[in-house]
């Protein structure tokens, strides 16, 4: 990748699972530490990127619930190798931090990871002087926000999501214009009566509205997702595309679970549906969608998603509005 710009041997070759352009080699720092005293812990990031090119589009990354910034290293590695610089906080609800549960700050865990992706959005300036070599090297322009599961109530909300209040009303508008593109990995959907009791019970605050949503968006979610949060089946996870005008795709993968194959980690034994082939969709995916969102010009997502609808061994289907 240079100068910002992608040629045509930088398409993404879906049927064998790797991309054309060979990847780069990968500089991975962590912890970056951001002073935030009113959050009650500073922010630690892990921040990853190609040691060469310049002018590198930026991914912030939430994680889901208890994960930390070591976490999704499949994705993370994946795109950093391929010209992105990725960059993970730890949020508050990190099982590496333990808060405990009557902790004050507790209910407001959703609200405090929004607030820390935008102090990342306003702290690049020292990640890049905190990171040898990463100087001067960041397109400020070609900025995503990617997040899984609690992770993309965190990127919807960035995108323009927002949260219904026990009365109706709706919360504040959290979105940044900073972020031009978004990918929204098993997103929880509508709340209300969608909810199961223990979910309306323990997350009150998993009552997003996705109408506000214009930031253009990817959603992923497997058809075999089926969650203790919601009374519906793993449809649920797909309203944020259905209900928002800003996510204009749908990748639903096959016999897919809310790790899609094993994404949050090498050989975590969390992941109830591992398969290789599915990460690497998301992989391949993923990145020709960002491509393509962050630089017009690109036709990467154009060749990924036609050589996925076509394979003869379908793993799963993309669908556009």
């Amino acid at each position: 990748m240079k100068e910002g710009k992608l040629n045509e041997q930088e398409v993404v070759d879906i049927t064998h699972h790797q991309a054309v352009n060979a990847p780069s080699a990968v500089l991975s720092v962590s912890p970056v530490i951001i002073s935030a005293p009113e959050r009650g812990e500073d922010i630690q990031l892990r921040v990853s990127a190609p040691i060469t090119g310049n002018q590198l589009p930026v991914i912030i990354f939430a994680h889901g619930y208890g994960s930390s910034l070591d976490g999704y290293a499949p994705l993370v590695n994946f795109w950093a190798a391929n010209g992105f610089v990725v960059i993970q906080p730890t949020f508050l609800d990190s099982r590496t931090l333990a808060l405990s549960p009557e902790d004050p700050r507790t209910p407001l865990i959703w609200k405090f990871r929004v607030e820390d992706m935008k102090q990342i959005l306003d702290n690049l300036d020292f990640i890049e002087d905190s990171v040898l070599g990463l100087k001067g090297r960041l397109d400020r322009d070609r900025i995503a926000a990617v997040g899984h599961s609690f992770g993309s109530q965190t990127t919807g909300m960035l995108l323009g999501a927002r949260i219904i209040a026990p009365d109706g009303s709706l919360g504040e508008d959290m979105s940044d214009p900073r972020i031009k593109a978004g990918i929204l990995l098993t997103p929880a959907g509508k709340g209300g009566k969608d909810l199961s009791p223990f979910a309306a019970e323990h997350y009150p605050f998993m009552n997003p509205s996705y109408a506000e949503m214009t930031t253009p968006a990817l959603v992923i979610a497997g058809d075999k997702d089926i969650s203790p949060l919601t009374i519906r089946g793993w449809d649920w996870f797909t309203d944020a595309y259905t209900l928002s005008p800003g996510a204009d795709w749908l990748v639903t993968l096959f016999d897919g679970e809310h790790l899609l194959g094993g994404i949050s980690g090498y050989l975590v034994t969390e992941t109830s549906d591992e398969n290789p082939e599915r990460v690497a969709a998301v992989q391949q995916l993923s990145l020709a969608y960002l491509r393509s969102a962050l630089y017009p010009e690109d036709s990467s997502w154009a060749t990924a998603r036609k050589e996925f609808n076509e394979r003869s061994n379908p793993i799963g289907k993309i669908e556009g509005k």
